[in-house]
């Protein structure tokens, strides 16, 4: 093994081990704090009880986990689809970009709290109203910095393109495109986050009348039951599936990603 990848492995070891180590302290502590100060279950379990809870609450909690996964991911994905389809639009008109992208930041202002009883009004409460509401908390992160990557190509390069006659579509996808990657990884790593958080808050109302099992109706059905152990635990696996959804978007930059993002103003890409 080289020396480069046993410096990276020990690397991943030591950050590894003190991500573990950060929750083990954190968990004695908990757990010295509830017994110190002799707080109920009701109010805040031992990290023990709250494992039990979970063991017991398996089968209800992956299958709340797998449906708000994948209506965090469906909206993920949607949100990026869309999000560069108008991104490709506003970079590539000015008059386009300053009449609608002040109706973009609206989407953003507006709590989803306000607008889901609309969605449920509009689309029922199914699924669809969960990844509809999802996919406008995701959607002005992946426009707001698609769109600035769009548009930071050097100036350089710009003509370089133009120079060898490059139209508009090879600059959009050998230049354009490219720049743009990093752009849209870091918009897609905050949109990985709210997606879930979109899916879970859609779900307390879309919970409301339908036999929805996602983990934003467990909580509130344990929340009305009183079983703070079984909250914890759904919270726990949100936790869980928001990194695991951010995970898959950093390999996904470093693998797919990668070889889309390198420099496109270069006179063999410029000419072909």
């Amino acid at each position: 093994m080289s020396r480069d990848r046993l410096e990276s492995l020990r690397s991943a070891i030591f950050s590894a081990g003190s991500v573990v180590a950060v929750a083990v302290v954190m968990g004695i502590v908990w757990h010295a704090i509830v017994r110190l100060f002799d707080l109920p279950k009701i109010l805040l379990p031992t990290p023990l009880e709250v494992a039990a809870a979970a063991w017991d609450q398996r089968g209800p909690l992956v299958r709340g986990t797998l449906v708000t996964g994948a209506a965090a991911a469906i909206s993920l994905a949607s949100a990026v689809a869309l999000g560069t389809a108008i991104s490709v639009l506003f970079s590539q008109s000015a008059i386009i970009r300053r009449a609608f992208f002040p109706y973009v930041v609206f989407l953003q202002t507006v709590p989803i709290v306000a607008i889901a009883p609309l969605l449920i009004i509009w689309s029922g409460y199914e699924f669809r109203t969960t990844v509809i509401a999802t996919v406008i908390i995701c959607l002005f992160p992946i426009i707001n910095n698609v769109t600035t990557g769009l548009s930071a190509a050097s100036k350089e390069h710009e003509e370089l393109f133009r120079l060898y006659g490059a139209g508009r579509l090879k600059r959009l996808f050998r230049l354009q495109f490219p720049t743009a990657v990093p752009y849209l990884v870091l918009g897609m790593r905050i949109s990985s986050g709210l997606a879930v958080v979109g899916a879970i808050v859609a779900e307390f109302f879309v919970s409301n009348g339908s036999a929805y099992e996602g983990l934003g109706v467990m909580m509130t059905g344990w929340q009305g039951l009183s079983k703070t152990d079984a909250l914890m635990a759904a919270l726990f696996a949100s936790t869980l599936l928001g990194l695991a959804l951010f995970g898959f978007v950093r390999l996904l930059a470093v693998t797919v990603l990668r070889h889309w993002s390198r420099p496109g103003g270069d006179t063999d890409v410029a000419r072909s």
